[in-house]
């Protein structure tokens, strides 16, 4: 089952970024944002992953990095050379070069430095999508091609509310088809009995 999804997505990801300064002195946080075809849990019985083909479409939009989503607290932009995006094999890699004459982008470098800030997220639109309803009742959405609009350093990330129910309301719809299928079976079966 495939769904085309406009509402503007964000998940989580924990990773493990690294800062550096470059031999002129600039200073760099890099980390992976996404990891792909690693399968995360959004609730008990419910998982999804993002296919290495996700963003093989989106790289050249204008994406800017945030701190925790808030775009008033822009990091880097890729149009203007301060945010880089690359895919591998592993997954989605950024790099931030860090605006020295920003104290909220500094502050951030050094929190990140420290290890007080080690987590990310990405805001997007989903495009493309498979959905696995498996035989022992749980279900998997792979996420095959999205429209990356940001990539955010967080400091406590988290699904965001409407993704998380839009899913719900998802396997919802889908039990519900399941038990008048079923209802409809049954009927069938006893209404072919009494004849």
């Amino acid at each position: 089952m495939e769904r085309r999804e406009k509402e503007s997505q964000k998940r989580t990801r924990l990773t493990k970024y690294k800062t550096r300064e470059e031999q002129d002195g600039q200073k760099v946080i890099a980390g992976y944002f996404v990891v792909f075809n690693s399968e995360t849990e959004l609730w008990p019985g419910a998982y999804e992953s993002i296919s290495e083909e996700a963003f093989d479409n989106t790289l050249s939009n204008d994406i800017r990095a945030l701190t925790n989503h808030d775009a008033t607290l822009v990091l880097g932009r890729n149009k203007s050379g301060t945010l880089k995006l690359s895919k591998d094999s592993r997954g989605l890699w950024g790099e931030i070069s860090i605006n020295e004459k920003d104290t909220d982008a500094l502050n951030l470098y050094e929190r990140v430095r420290r290890g007080d800030v080690d987590q990310c997220s990405f805001g997007f639109n989903i495009l493309d999508e498979e959905t696995e309803w498996r035989d022992d009742g749980t279900v998997k959405w792979t996420i095959r091609k999205v429209d990356l609009h940001e990539v955010s350093v967080c400091t406590f990330p988290a699904y965001e509310e409407t993704g998380v129910q839009a899913r719900h309301r998802e396997v919802e719809q889908h039990r519900e088809r399941q038990a008048q299928q079923w209802r409809h079976d049954i009927t069938s079966r006893l209404k072919g009995g009494e004849k």
